[in-house]
């Protein structure tokens, strides 16, 4: 790090009674040691640190985790007397106190963003270390609990709460649940936990408790600020998403599945032949010849260049689905095997997983390639480079069950290139697509957006999208992923998207089910990414003839169609204004989606509003989420003013409305006279 010289310069130590530690300055980093134990506190960016701890040796370089290798240079300023120690980066300072306790203060003013906080007066203290052996411990961290706190992030949950004091979270990869250990607290700060171990936080009224079920260090780092301020420091130490590339704002059409080449280009034509915009389709799994081939089965698809010609004749690109699991029947596997590229195991073999393949009547025992093993990593790329983008130049990619998708999803029996399973497991779905956007860019290819049913801390940087998983298909379903995508973007995750619809079935000729196909299409047209996917019914069982039924705009009749058509063309009028919300994702790690509270911190009725959000700086979108609902209230922040985009009338915000909301119209407001093409 580059720290003013003369902090560089500078060792001290400064001593007291016996019961107390040791303090330490060095290159602007304050150090106290203690116990057997050794906690530094250095500069991360601005405005923010980086805490690490260890008991019995000396702090380890290197160990995985999201932060970049290099943080931005920042200036601090350190002071060592009466037995304390004090570290202040900007608006951030650090109390340590002779115990080696922290208390993370706003400079301006002095008050307490977050402290840590003993467990008992006698034994344990604020960082607990359980020997679980070879090095390892069991890691606790404990802060303290405030009665006014409200907290956000740790990313994607099905439990459809926006503000998660009070909860209990897995730090643990799984469908539809996406661990992603980043916090913002409404008291002025956003803290990553820089650690992949399997754990989980939780966050009690009686204090917060991080757990590292299996690591050899504490390690997070904090920031003061409001959200804002958080998402810009907190994506500037673990990388900014690249710029979204155009295509990929505008509709992807999906189904599970499209079985073969004359099917798929029958729906594109559909989509063309209708006037229906129409940017992606999406070429789903068993597609290949085995599982872990990475090709396609010609059989099925016999002239893929003719197909992504056709394709891109339209306009549209071709997103082919890739998994991380590898059948014994590839044709990969034995090389894989012999080089040690597969997840290992402490006991018994490397299979993970039961799934059907071709030509088997049964399922067989699937492996997984170690995507934290770079050569592993190099290996599945190159089978990707040469069966989808050097002969049909195919660059799209949906990263499928990559958390990885166990079963049993025993992490304490993995052997990861990386660390044991407990250590390192959530790392996993970020090195996956770190194994993509690096292959690309190795090709020449510049424009990478890979879609990702899992992720954790950093992923943003490999261009990976995430969505919500394989969900339901009601209202109440529907009601929950707006939480859901709110974490996920405070999370620092601003790609991301719902299987609109959901994916668990739902009749395209029911008309209940055909109303909340409208509400989430609404929904999802005003989200990041807009993708139609699910397994409609009539569905069939798992194997490698499955498919769904119809999933397409015109499958569910001509009220719905004609609707679903109307936030087809609204979509496409908005692609500029997407597209400017993604340079802002880009160049300050804003997000898309933005809780209230995100550009009106000030007003406490935004803190709480879960239901509805901006979507960029000038647009407030309230879904309708309930059956039969043709009217909807919503509250309008205070401070600006807001017009009902359907009807022109204009509100003072600071209070709630109540608007008509007819099957056709979701509610939307323009904040302070924005123009959108909204009404067309």
């Amino acid at each position: 790090m580059n720290q003013p010289a003369e902090n560089q310069a500078k060792v001290s130590l400064a001593q007291s009674s016996p019961t107390v530690g040791t303090f330490r300055e060095r290159d602007g980093a304050l150090e106290w040691s203690g116990r057997q134990e050794t906690v530094r506190v250095e500069p991360w960016g601005p405005d923010a640190v980086r805490v690490r701890a260890r008991l019995g040796g000396p702090l380890l370089e290197g160990l995985p985790g999201a932060l970049l290798d290099e943080a931005p240079p920042t200036s601090s300023t350190v002071k060592i007397e009466n037995g304390t120690g004090r570290l202040t980066v900007g608006a951030i300072t650090v109390d340590i106190d002779a115990e080696g306790r922290l208390r993370f203060l706003c400079t301006s003013d002095g008050e307490e963003l977050l402290a840590e906080e003993r467990a008992h007066f006698w034994w344990p203290g604020p960082r607990l270390y359980t020997a679980v052996g070879n090095g390892h411990h069991r890691l606790e961290q404990r802060f303290a609990a405030y009665d006014d706190e409200q907290l956000y992030g740790l990313g994607q949950h099905q439990h459809g709460r926006l503000d998660q004091k009070g909860l209990v979270l897995d730090l643990i990869q799984r469908n539809a649940e996406v661990g992603i250990p980043v916090l913002v607290s409404s008291r002025g700060y956003t803290l990553l936990w820089n650690n992949p171990a399997i754990g989980r936080v939780e966050l009690a009224h009686n204090g917060t408790r991080w757990v590292a079920d299996s690591a050899r260090q504490i390690d997070y780092w904090i920031a003061a600020g409001d959200p804002a301020d958080g998402q810009r420091r907190y994506s500037a130490v673990t990388g900014r998403t690249p710029m979204l590339p155009e295509w990929a704002a505008g509709f992807w059409q999906c189904k599970l599945r499209y079985r073969t080449q004359d099917e798929l280009l029958a729906v594109a034509r559909e989509y063309k032949r209708r006037g229906l915009p129409l940017s992606a389709i999406v070429c789903d799994f068993f597609h290949w010849t085995h599982l872990g081939d990475w090709k396609f089965d010609l059989s099925e698809w016999p002239d893929p260049a003719a197909m992504v010609r056709e394709l891109a004749d339209m306009g549209v690109k071709l997103v082919v689905s890739v998994w991380p699991s590898v059948s014994p029947l590839s044709e990969n596997h034995p090389v894989m095997e012999q080089r040690g590229y597969f997840i290992g195991t402490q006991y018994g073999p490397m299979a993970h997983a039961d799934w059907p393949d071709k030509e088997v009547a049964s399922t067989v025992q699937v492996a997984f390639y170690d995507a934290t093993n770079p050569d592993a990593r190099e290996f599945m790329w190159s089978r990707i480079r040469s069966n989808y983008l050097e002969p049909y130049g195919i660059t799209a990619f949906w990263l499928d069950a990559c958390e990885p998708e166990l079963k049993p999803g025993f992490q304490e029996n993995l052997r990861y290139w990386a660390g044991p399973g407990l250590e390192v497991g959530n790392l996993y779905p970020a090195e996956n697509s770190r194994a993509v956007y690096e292959g690309l860019h190795a090709s020449g290819e510049t424009e990478v957006v890979t879609l990702n049913r899992s992720a954790w801390a950093g992923s943003q940087r490999y261009g990976a999208a995430l969505w919500s998983g394989d969900i339901g298909t009601d209202f109440a379903t529907l009601r929950r992923q707006i939480a859901a995508g709110l974490n996920t973007a405070l999370s620092g995750i601003p790609w991301w998207n719902t299987d609109i619809g959901g994916f668990h079935g739902g009749d395209p000729q029911d008309p209940a089910y055909r109303e909340v196909m409208v509400r989430w299409f609404q929904f999802g047209a005003l989200s990041p990414l807009m993708r139609l996917h699910g397994f409609r019914d009539p569905g069939m069982p798992l194997g490698p003839d499955m498919t769904g039924g119809p999933n397409e705009v015109w499958s569910y009749g001509e009220e719905a169609g004609a609707i679903m058509e109307r936030y087809l063309r609204l979509r496409e009028r908005l692609r500029p204004y997407v597209l400017d919300v993604m340079r802002e994702a880009h160049e300050e790690g804003l997000p898309v989606l933005r809780p209230l509270f995100l550009e009106f911190p000030g007003d406490q009725g935004c803190w709480a509003v879960d239901d509805a959000y901006l979507f960029g700086r000038d647009l407030l979108v309230a879904p309708v989420l309930t059956a039969g609902a043709t009217a909807r209230t919503t509250y309008l922040p205070a401070g600006a003013s807001w017009t009902d985009a359907w009807t022109g009338r204009t509100y003072e915000g600071g209070a709630a409305v109540t608007v008509d909301a007819p099957l056709d119209r979701i509610p939307l407001f323009l904040r302070d006279g924005a123009r959108l093409p909204i009404a067309g």
